[in-house]
């Protein structure tokens, strides 16, 4: 088993790892900004190195810095938590080249699922459903149109490298794809270096649900369970639960089964997440990507499992054996993630600032992962999560009575944030229902 980690992360995710470390005995190494100094992850590891200013780019993109920081501190092994270089295959590859262990899938799973295109057609060839779209980058406005006139309008319009919901927009005819086309290749550049644009059929009604996979150290991948993480704003998620209410059991088996053979085409190891598209009317579903790291959502899967996924994490990449019984993934219950953003409850813009009250709730059920406290601060240079507000019940009507008692129970004064907008949520019919889709928010709004 690994015994000692660096964290190439910050905020609630490194102290999420920092727990599961401290109670397997691994000795937890942080890496920080600057502007990280005074954050509850620094102090609360067992080691911190400053690797840089605030600009993440200086700091925690900062490869040569967290290389030189795990030589320093002597760890074994490398957990880059989610964002930041988590999904950077060179990185991996330097991680390995330099003796670490790298606690994540190889970095040629990495790579194949970092281009949407190519992972896209390596699942289509592996039987995975892929929604209609093409099969190569749309490298000017005319294949851009090409491709959406064979697959027909609308047409989503995304960046080929890009993830978390960023570089995509919607276009619903060719004027408005010659506009889409142009604002999605110069984000993809600017954000990702690589302006490659993928048209694919855009559904206006649609779920956004997904699978947890392990790859495990005997080459075995296995599937968990589904999150539902149809609650977004900008494409980005704000609500998880698990399971989810639009899946029964014969398209849980088949959401589960194809998500086996997409970790199977790239020989994954270690924790992912396969995303997919799915049609209510239908029940068809599409492969959307694949997240070749541990995701933000991981807690809601751990507390219907009754698992801990950064100790399966560790055990893989130690090349141990899990510490379940894999042939048996029943679930418990009904769990709820709420995103606890510093941002305007209406409008969803960032609003960062100096934490006066942070008062977390508890109870029954009540489980925060925060990356904050009072006296702490919510700066500009990173994004806007402060913490993740998750709840367990018998079934999903008793998580939700819980969420709305946390939710009016968490006091945050200081930074804008959207403890408001879950509140409104959570009395919504169409929430309550089960019966929603990626469009609540902005109907909500």
């Amino acid at each position: 088993m690994i015994d000692s980690l660096l964290i190439a992360n910050r905020g609630e995710i490194a102290r999420r790892i920092i727990r599961t470390a401290r109670r397997l005995g691994v000795r937890a190494v942080a890496v920080h900004s600057e502007a990280d100094a005074g954050m509850p992850f620094v102090a609360e590891a067992d080691e911190a190195v400053c690797v840089g200013p605030a600009n993440p780019a200086l700091s925690y993109r900062n490869v040569d810095a967290i290389l030189a920081a795990a030589k320093s501190t002597g760890v074994q092994a490398v957990h880059p938590g989610y964002g930041f270089l988590s999904e950077n295959a060179d990185f991996a590859r330097t991680v390995a080249s330099n003796g670490l262990v790298w606690v994540g899938p190889g970095a040629e799973a990495i790579s194949a699922m970092g281009d949407k295109i190519n992972a896209r057609n390596l699942m289509a060839a592996a039987g995975v459903p892929v929604a209609p779209g093409s099969q190569d980058p749309a490298g000017e406005v005319d294949a851009a149109i090409a491709a959406a006139t064979s697959i027909g309008y609308p047409v989503m319009v995304k960046a080929a490298a890009g993830g978390g919901g960023m570089g995509m927009a919607v276009a619903n005819d060719e004027a408005g794809l010659r506009t889409e086309y142009d604002k999605v290749r110069a984000f993809a550049e600017r954000m990702f270096g690589d302006g490659s644009v993928l048209i694919e059929r855009y559904f206006p009604r649609v779920r956004h649900v997904e699978v947890q996979i392990l790859g495990l150290a005997d080459g075995r991948v296995i599937a968990l369970s589904e999150r539902e993480c149809s609650v977004q704003r900008r494409n980005q998620k704000l609500v998880e639960e698990a399971p989810s209410p639009a899946v029964g059991p014969e398209l849980r088996e088949r959401l589960l089964a194809a998500a086996v053979k997409a970790g199977e085409a790239v020989n994954y190891r270690n924790a992912g997440t396969v995303e997919c598209l799915l049609d209510p009317a239908t029940g068809e579903f599409f492969f959307l990507e694949m997240n070749t790291r541990l995701q933000v959502e991981h807690p809601i899967t751990e507390l219907i499992h009754g698992i801990d996924l950064v100790e399966q994490q560790l055990l893989i990449a130690s090349g141990e054996a899990p510490s379940f019984d894999v042939t048996s993934t029943a679930t418990r219950g009904h769990a709820i993630e709420l995103r606890i953003n510093a941002e305007d409850p209406k409008r969803f813009l960032p609003g960062p600032g100096a934490v006066a009250t942070w008062v977390e709730p508890a109870g029954a059920g009540v489980r925060v992962d925060s990356g904050y406290a009072a006296g702490t601060t919510v700066t500009p240079f990173y994004d806007s999560l402060m913490a993740k507000l998750i709840l367990f019940g018998a079934d999903r009507d008793e998580a939700i009575a819980r969420a709305r008692a946390a939710v009016a129970g968490f006091e945050i004064a200081g930074p804008k944030q959207n403890l408001p907008f879950f509140a409104e949520l959570l009395e919504n019919e169409e929430f309550l229902s089960g019966d929603y889709d990626t469009g609540i928010v902005t109907r909500m709004r």
